[in-house]
């Protein structure tokens, strides 16, 4: 995995795998509590499933996970339970409403909002937003100098909103340096 860089409240995380990709995702997962709301965005194919098996992964849940674009949402037990919603297809917020979108939002689970852009409106203020950017490079490599594709490069960035964040923040720029990952403050 690339540099980690923090600049105002905003990290910025390169990759160069799905691998990678996944651990990012991994230590998030690690750092989340009941309650948390991850905000993800970027373009179709851009990440969004590859990160979101990372942090379910990180609480410890075993099974398959695929994005729920047709169904809405996917439900999995983990340490916490984790709610992955995809509102990709949702012409009307209102459609939220109808399968209970407040229970899950204020309740004890984990939520995971594919394309939670499309419902900013409906989201507290205090969420961890994440946006990926698959980005082109001539020669892509990983810390060992191995050549991935160059389609699997994506940069991350994550902004920890709020009061509520800034313990869950701390603790994976706290992990990304144990594990060798450079930090750079901004």
């Amino acid at each position: 995995m690339g540099e980690l860089i923090r600049s105002e409240n905003l990290l910025r995380i390169s990759t160069v795998s799905d691998k990678e990709t996944e651990e990012a995702g991994f230590y998030l997962g690690k750092v989340l509590v009941k309650g948390d709301i991850i905000c993800l965005t970027g373009d179709l194919g851009a990440g969004k499933t590859v990160l979101v098996k990372g942090i379910a992964s990180g609480l410890g849940v075993d099974d398959y996970v695929t994005s729920p674009t047709f169904t809405l949402i996917n439900e999995y037990e983990g340490e916490i339970p984790v709610y992955h919603f995809d509102v990709y297809r949702i012409a009307d917020t209102e459609e939220l409403y109808d399968i209970g979108i407040n229970e899950y939002l204020y309740g004890d689970g984990i939520i995971l909002i594919e394309w939670a852009d499309l419902i900013r409106e409906i989201l507290p203020e205090e969420v961890i937003w994440v946006n990926i950017d698959k980005c082109f490079s001539n020669t892509p490599q990983n810390q060992s100098g191995q050549n991935y594709s160059m389609y699997n490069n994506r940069i991350i960035y994550m902004e920890f909103r709020g009061e509520k964040y800034k313990k869950a923040e701390e603790k994976y720029i706290g992990i990304m340096k144990i594990k060798g990952k450079e930090v750079v403050m901004g």
